[in-house]
């Protein structure tokens, strides 16, 4: 377990340093899947990311649709925006990677799993707050570089295929994520409570991580030959 050190003068730790302190051994063992590590090596064929592709389909529909219906808490008031937003993005890209297929006709109990938690997330902001940080944070840092090996691998045109990594509305990714790290911590929480968005942020990792397994056992048939 990650012990947290204390910020000096107040004696709290951020919030934002909590969950990414906290969480970092499930994120490390998220991202060193088997299938995220050949996905970013560009050692799979197409129908290996159509898969994901369709499985995050599920997973943002409901995260999105979670958050709209939770928009007025204070606490996922802070950070919710709509220029987050990556189901028409997704609709787009499937578009060009699974064209014809409805990412419901999908067999994951992974992602069943993945979104009756996020579901259930509506009950504390918190909650919902660990599942938009890991989720949309993920896309505005890492995320970025699974478009750019897609796009290399795949020789896509600008933007084709890619539309998931790209946000139009947030023209400095980095300026962006640090104004959402400080509503993060701008948010009060009792040292309870802030624990428990960081199980959440845990067990969200390993909901991922769940959904990559899922794709690493079929790691022989999306390889590339």
């Amino acid at each position: 377990m990650t012990t947290l050190a204390p910020n000096a003068a107040t004696d709290v730790v951020p919030l934002s340093r909590a969950m990414r302190e906290g969480s970092m051994s499930e994120h490390q063992a998220a991202e060193g899947s088997t299938y995220m590590s050949e996905l970013l090596d560009g050692k799979l064929v197409a129908a290996g990311y159509a898969d994901l592709l369709l499985r995050l389909r599920r997973v943002y529909g409901a995260l999105e649709e979670t958050l709209r219906a939770h928009a007025g808490d204070p606490i996922v008031a802070a950070v919710h925006d709509p220029a987050l937003d990556r189901v028409a993005a997704i609709d787009a890209d499937l578009a060009h990677w699974a064209p014809g297929v409805d990412p419901e006709s999908i067999d994951s109990p992974a992602v069943t799993a993945y979104v009756e938690r996020i579901k259930a997330a509506g009950a504390w902001g918190g909650l919902l707050l660990a599942h938009h940080y890991t989720r949309y944070l993920g896309d505005l840092s890492g995320g970025q570089a699974i478009g750019r090996v897609l796009q290399r691998t795949f020789g896509l045109a600008d933007g084709e295929g890619v539309a998931f990594y790209t946000f139009e509305a947030i023209e400095k990714p980095k300026v962006y994520k640090d104004t959402y790290r400080a509503n993060l911590d701008s948010i009060e929480l009792t040292p309870e409570e802030t624990a428990r968005v960081v199980a959440e942020v845990k067990d969200v990792f390993a909901l991922n991580q769940g959904v990559f397994d899922e794709l690493g056992r079929n790691i022989e048939a999306y390889r590339v030959a």
